[in-house]
């Protein structure tokens, strides 16, 4: 067992010992704090631990069967590995045995996910993001006609923590139906109620107006691809939409605008929205999951709260 590979194990012992039953990151090479483990990333979904290589590693069935000696004692069934430098970025069960139905667990929810694709479902890095959702919803608890918009949903985790928080309209919107359906399965599989909530399949930038009008939003989630072949690219698309978007919300509102891109820096990110709209005002970037260490904060995710006042 190598050196590197034995920081790594601390590390997820640490993590593992110290309990809590949410999904969450237990190592996180990718924000390159660990020299030489760049390329390597473990998430636990209890009771499965997924390590996933973005490189290949001299060692990688060592290191689960490591991984699975330390989690089986915690009571994981199963530790699988997925190679993104593969083609088709597989995923095996490498020790233990398969759990064929994961999920993502968060507090009192549960969201179903997808182990044999390269995006499992659940994003757990913009968990800061959730809480501050949750947070604007329940202070606007007993409000009359409280509207959230969810712009590229995915799988409506935003939406499916809202409703859980209060009972207000939420209008997701996501140009593939496939992860509209997940989201729609993830309220019903908590047993949320899904009177007021809709999932519209449209192409955020291209077909703004033909969800516009079900505003005006009181709350929204701006949280795009960095790129998506032919629909959206942040460097080029994002401007646009921010100046699109005063069209259809109240005349005060709270956004979370949120960048996953190391080329545009915080900097660069405020000055796009200021510059968009003379309503829009930056209030804070929310704090980082601590889950997610980068040694450069700028290329790691940004979550901004902005605030719109409409100019009169």
């Amino acid at each position: 067992m190598s050196t590197d590979w034995q920081r790594l194990l601390e590390q997820v012992e640490s993590k593992l010992v110290s309990g809590g039953g949410d999904s969450r990151r237990l190592f996180h090479g990718r924000g390159r704090c660990f020299e030489g483990l760049e390329q390597v990333c473990i998430d636990s979904f209890f009771p499965a631990l997924l390590v996933t290589f973005f490189e290949e590693y001299a060692g990688e069935g060592e290191l689960c069967e490591q991984l699975w000696q330390m989690a089986e004692s915690h009571g994981y069934q199963g530790v699988a590995a997925q190679r993104r430098y593969q083609p088709g970025a597989p995923l095996q069960w490498q020790c233990g045995e398969p759990v064929t139905a994961p999920v993502a667990l968060r507090d009192t929810l549960k969201f179903p996910l997808t182990f044999d694709r390269q995006n499992v479902g659940f994003f757990l890095d913009i968990e800061p993001g959730r809480a501050w959702i949750e947070e604007q919803v329940r202070s606007r608890a007993g409000r009359p006609s409280v509207k959230m918009l969810n712009l590229f949903a995915f799988t409506c985790a935003f939406s499916t923590v809202a409703r859980a928080a209060g009972d207000i309209e939420i209008v997701n919107v996501d140009v593939n139906r496939g992860v509209l359906n997940r989201g729609r399965e993830n309220h019903e599989v908590n047993g949320l109620s899904l009177r007021g909530i809709q999932f519209l399949q449209f192409d955020a930038l291209r077909q703004f107006k033909r969800f516009d009008r079900r505003g005006p939003f009181e709350l929204a989630v701006v949280d795009p691809p960095t790129r998506q072949k032919g629909r959206f690219d942040v460097s080029h698309n994002y401007e646009k939409l921010l100046q699109q978007l005063p069209a259809c919300l109240a005349d005060e509102a709270d956004l979370l605008m949120v960048i996953n891109s190391p080329r545009h820096n915080e900097v660069h990110f405020r000055e796009l929205i200021l510059g968009a709209d003379s309503g829009y005002e930056v209030v804070a970037r929310l704090a980082q999951n601590p889950d997610f260490p980068d040694r450069d904060p700028d290329a790691a995710l940004k979550m901004l709260h902005v605030k719109y006042r409409r100019q009169k």
